[in-house]
């Protein structure tokens, strides 16, 4: 069937949001952990995280419209900090409670750990085996749909280093991190392989 532009704006509100949030496939599932000024910590589920650039390390992520109190991207901006935290299959339903809107703490109400560095006062989630710290660089509003696109650096990572390749690459599917499709679906990914530099009229070399 081919859905034309009519057909998407004619779609029940909820269904076009499960229909168009599926259309990018699959993508990482983090935790966003933040901290207001006054010591209250944070933490929501995300699927919006995406490379920027390796030099300077940057990762770029989209955050909703502020049409309704968004915590965490009003202490993003407060204080200049935040984390992600990769979500491990084994705590995809703790990691999707973290979007009811509590007024409390997400890391007491969902049974999650924070944890902290001892250089960066954003919290972490301890059972994430792959955790990132980042000091924003760039917000800005998206004025097609007041979405806020977030720039961070990274500062710090916390991966162990038997997951780690001689050459940086990290084996995300050893960590088994979970990755999202549309709005509510968690997935465990499966290896195809990984495959070498690509170079015109040379065969394709097979990594692993």
């Amino acid at each position: 069937m081919l859905y034309r532009e009519d057909d998407i704006q004619n779609m029940d509100q909820r269904y076009r949001a499960n229909f168009i949030n599926s259309l990018s496939g699959f993508k990482s599932a983090n935790l966003l952990g933040t901290k207001s000024t006054s010591g209250q910590e944070n933490l929501a589920i995300i699927s919006s995280v995406f490379h920027v650039g390796a030099n300077p390390p940057l990762l770029g992520m989209i955050m909703r419209p502020h049409t309704v109190p968004r915590d965490s991207l009003k202490n993003i901006k407060d204080t200049g900090i935040y984390t992600l935290s990769a979500v491990g299959s084994e705590f995809t339903e703790a990691a999707h409670q973290t979007s009811a809107r509590y007024t409390d703490s997400e890391f007491t109400a969902v049974g999650l750990t924070p944890t902290y560095s001892a250089t960066h006062s954003a919290p972490y989630v301890a059972e994430a085996r792959l955790r990132i710290g980042l000091e924003v660089k760039h917000i800005e509003k998206i004025e097609l749909n007041q979405t806020e696109l977030v720039i961070g650096q990274v500062v710090e990572v916390y991966v162990d280093n038997s997951v780690v390749s001689v050459d940086g690459y990290i084996d995300l599917e050893h960590l088994q991190t979970a990755c999202i499709s549309g709005l509510d679906t968690y997935h465990k990914s499966s290896r195809i392989h990984r495959y070498g530099y690509a170079k015109p009229h040379e065969a394709l070399a097979k990594i692993d």
